[in-house]
């Protein structure tokens, strides 16, 4: 069944495929004079935790993994792990260096983005306890352990309080101080994916009318690299993290998937039915590119 999918998750991999370069004779092999990036300072090696080689660029060392691959050019991937290079069989080893440093300000700007985001990423890990706060629907909320509610253990309910003098959202969880911090990832896991099903459905509701189109399933994801997803027969994924966004980049991600039930694929069309009505879609679709949600582990 055909499918399209909003690839929206900022910590993908980016691939930049390139042509093996041959060395001219006379050609120097030192490497370039250091390259200005968007991001300094930056550490003296990027090293791949599977390096096999290393090779100096700029002021920079680069420490790469690189595969022997079928294939007919040098395919250059920067991850979350560092610089992974593959390469056909027959390129050799200079000719994967001087297609390195052709792409140099690529490859160091890329390992610095990547650098970034694992900072965010390990700032935004939950600390599992008492007091600590997550976003929802665009605004913190803090945990609350609350034995004394009379419902069922690990349920919720999400009030505001009044905190030092200062009204704040708490999320009451029926868990006792002794909890660990696994039934409380837990706990708080079920009740965001309770309120992204009831806030989705409510949206959907909201726009199918708008848009023309009949949503015949809606069903929540837990995908790493899409915010959701539309199929022909009118189902809809949609992933239960957006529940951490504020409405409005919730609504861009609904109307997105929507509009795929009337285009399947990402034409001048398609945006057309989007924006008709999310017509700042450059900011919506940024705000998901930019912000790091929790890390739940």
């Amino acid at each position: 069944m055909r499918s399209r999918r909003a690839a929206l998750d900022p910590a993908q991999f980016t691939l930049f495929d390139a042509a093996p370069v041959p060395v001219r004779p006379g050609r120097s092999e030192t490497a370039p004079a250091d390259v200005p990036l968007a991001e300094a300072p930056l550490p003296a090696i990027f090293r791949h935790p599977r390096a096999q080689r290393e090779l100096r660029l700029g002021a920079h060392v680069v420490a790469y993994e690189l595969r022997r691959a079928r294939r007919r050019s040098i395919g250059f991937v920067v991850g979350r792990d560092g610089l992974s290079v593959a390469a056909p069989r027959w390129v050799s080893l200079a000719d994967i260096e001087s297609a390195l440093r052709e792409r140099c300000r690529w490859i160091l700007d890329k390992l610095a983005e990547q650098q970034a985001l694992a900072r965010r990423l390990h700032a935004a890990r939950v600390d599992w306890r008492e007091g600590t706060s997550i976003p929802f629907l665009g605004a913190p909320v803090t945990l609350a352990l609350d034995p004394r509610r009379n419902s069922a253990p690990g349920a919720a309910l999400l009030e505001l309080a009044a905190v030092h003098g200062s009204p704040q959202r708490l999320l009451r969880i029926g868990l006792p101080p002794s909890a660990t911090r696994e039934q409380l990832r837990e706990a708080v896991q079920g009740w965001l994916q309770r309120q992204a099903r009831r806030v989705f459905e409510e949206r959907c509701a909201h726009y199918a009318p708008l848009l023309k189109v009949r949503v015949r399933r809606i069903a929540l994801s837990s995908a790493q690299t899409r915010w959701g997803s539309a199929s022909i027969d009118g189902s809809v994924r949609l992933n239960w993290r957006l529940i951490h966004f504020a409405l409005p980049t919730i609504d861009y991600v609904v109307a997105h998937e929507l509009a795929h039930l009337r285009h399947m694929d990402h034409s001048p069309q398609f945006w057309g039915v989007v924006r008709s009505v999310i017509p700042d879609v450059e900011a919506a679709r940024g705000r998901l590119k930019d912000d790091v949600l929790p890390v739940f582990e």
